[in-house]
């Protein structure tokens, strides 16, 4: 569950423009504030199953946008390389090729 949440948060972090107003509200409370359904429904004076309906709508369109345009995805690859580059870097290892190679892999990812 946890790692759903945080995949939502970034999700959202990338694609929250695309949303309406509501669903960036409702995602925003849910996933970020950690209201409950009920919480949310009582807020907006609706129905806990139209809030959960709502949500679940949204995370598929998420799911969609990161589908076509992978944000999160070079997200996640250049962090690794940075990472990866940082721990190269700190154990003083001479081999310049590597971080070529890296440079390049981050070069592609854009």
């Amino acid at each position: 569950m946890l790692e759903k949440t945080t995949r939502m948060n970034y999700l959202y972090d990338f694609y929250q423009s695309l949303l309406t107003p509501k669903q960036r509200s409702y995602m925003s409370l849910y996933y970020l504030d950690d209201y409950s359904l009920g919480e949310i429904a009582e807020e907006y004076d609706v129905s806990r199953q139209a809030v959960y309906d709502n949500i679940k709508r949204t995370e598929a369109m998420l799911e969609e946008y990161e589908e076509k345009l992978l944000l999160f995805h070079k997200f996640q690859q250049r962090s690794k390389l940075i990472r990866e580059m940082r721990t190269f870097l700190e154990e003083g290892s001479p081999s310049h090729q590597f971080l070529m190679e890296a440079v390049a892999e981050l070069e592609k990812l854009d």
